[in-house]
């Protein structure tokens, strides 16, 4: 190679900053924290599942897919049955429910009373639901069977179920119960006029196998 001469420059020409401005320091920005509805439904869309809990901001990874099959399967079960009850609407996540000015939650899975001629179409506008589902995830077990169950009870939601695809159980909470009724049979449910039935060996096998 010919030598032009020129030489390039090295560290130890350069010039460094003498101080860092405020303002300036690299890295990172911290995140603001979310303490508000309005700030949780401001965030950009992750892929992630945002919470506000009574003002505590939760935010828990993208379900797994036997997670969504088990959601899947039981809103077939349980679409079948209200395919005759018109003034109650089936609805699986996300949905932004608010049950408090402090509180959004998305169940997995909830039923919420509607008027046919006269439906919702902002989730601000949803009525609070009859029935909330969540299918447990290792992310979320212990927010599901704490903070998230007594916001449920304290909004008067009539019942919550917890499913546990490794137990293979629901976990039946109503109004006023100490402790949730344990299903591993058949899941019988009434609310309203509606009711029905859930075979939950059937529905396990079927979404994830044996």
């Amino acid at each position: 190679m010919t030598d032009t001469g020129e030489r390039s420059p090295s560290l130890r020409h350069a010039t460094l900053p003498g101080h860092v401005e405020k303002g300036q320091i690299m890295g990172m920005p911290m995140p603001q924290p979310v303490t508000s509805i309005e700030e949780l439904l401001a965030l950009p869309d992750d892929g992630l599942r945002h919470e506000l809990l009574d003002g505590d901001h939760v935010v828990t990874p993208a379900p797994s897919p036997d997670h969504q099959r088990v959601v899947g399967a039981l809103a077939a079960v349980i679409g079948a049955t209200l395919r005759a009850h018109p003034h109650l609407e089936l609805f699986t996540g996300p949905a932004d429910l608010r049950l408090s000015r402090r509180t959004l939650v998305q169940p997995d899975l909830c039923i919420i009373p509607v008027d046919p001629a006269n439906r919702f179409r902002d989730w601000a506008d949803a009525p609070v639901p009859l029935l909330a589902v969540e299918v447990l995830s290792p992310s979320t077990a212990a927010s599901d069977r704490g903070s998230k169950r007594r916001l449920y009870r304290d909004a008067g939601v009539a019942e919550y179920w917890i499913v546990d695809i490794a137990a293979r159980v629901v976990e039946r909470w109503q109004q006023g119960d100490d402790r949730p009724e344990i299903v591993d049979g058949i899941l019988e449910w009434k609310l309203h006029t509606a009711s029905g039935s859930v075979n939950l060996p059937e529905l396990f096998e079927r979404a994830v196998g044996r």
